[in-house]
């Protein structure tokens, strides 16, 4: 894979390597530019994609991994997205290898929160 336009959510170099985030190579990002999002079908639509690559950093970057897991939300909002105010994040560990973030919607006025989707990392082998 010799050219950049690729769709590996984690970096690369030429010789199919992955690349160490923080590295002066490609880091990764989660977003190429700041992204304001309005409302419950914005954020099905964008949050997903995003909320993928974070997943892959957390697996490779210890330090991002620590920022996110304390405070998901403040991390998106360094790294230029940002939520409606009824909406918000949670990073799950559990009791499993396998970390879990998971999207609520406060509707205005209620005590409760619903859950919109969650994303989390499955491991799959084949043969």
């Amino acid at each position: 894979m010799s050219d950049n336009n690729t769709n590996s959510v984690v970096p690369y170099n030429v010789s199919g390597k992955a690349t160490p985030s923080g590295s002066d190579d490609t880091p990764l990002e989660i977003v190429n530019r700041p992204l304001q999002i309005h409302n419950r079908e914005e954020v099905r639509q964008y949050l997903p994609d995003i909320l993928g690559r974070v997943l892959a950093r957390v697996w490779i970057d210890k330090e991002f991994h620590d920022q996110f897991s304390n405070s998901p939300q403040d991390t998106l909002e360094e790294h230029g997205v940002f939520l409606p105010d009824n909406m918000s994040i949670e990073y799950q560990r559990g009791n499993t290898d396998r970390p879990r973030i998971v999207v609520y919607e406060r509707p205005f006025g209620s005590r409760f929160k619903l859950r919109i989707f969650y994303l989390q990392l499955v491991m799959m082998a084949g043969r």
